[in-house]
């Protein structure tokens, strides 16, 4: 089950109530249109945002990120972005008004 973020509602950047260890399992809660990440240093919180970032130049920073510590090789089995996860919801948020 996925939720909307207060103040991001726009966005739609979404972060599931699922555990990291359950979210591979429910690959269908994502729609059409989205892809799932998996953020933060130690423990890593699900969110579901739209394809549409991954064009934008500060979301491909998180992916390079994500490259250099993970290579091809995500422990999650989804995309895991290595970073706090304030930083990338200052980020997505950013990305609201493209």
């Amino acid at each position: 089950m996925a939720i909307r973020l207060p103040g991001l509602v726009k966005q739609g950047l979404r972060r599931s109530f699922s555990t990291a260890n359950k979210a591979s399992s429910k690959y269908l809660d994502v729609p059409k249109g989205f892809l799932a990440v998996y953020v933060g240093e130690t423990e890593k919180k699900r969110f579901v945002v739209p394809v549409s970032y991954l064009k934008q130049p500060s979301f491909q920073d998180l992916l390079r990120k994500a490259e250099e510590e993970f290579g091809f090789d995500h422990p999650m089995g989804g995309l895991t972005i290595p970073c706090a996860e304030e930083i990338f919801l200052y980020v997505t948020s950013s990305l609201s008004r493209f």
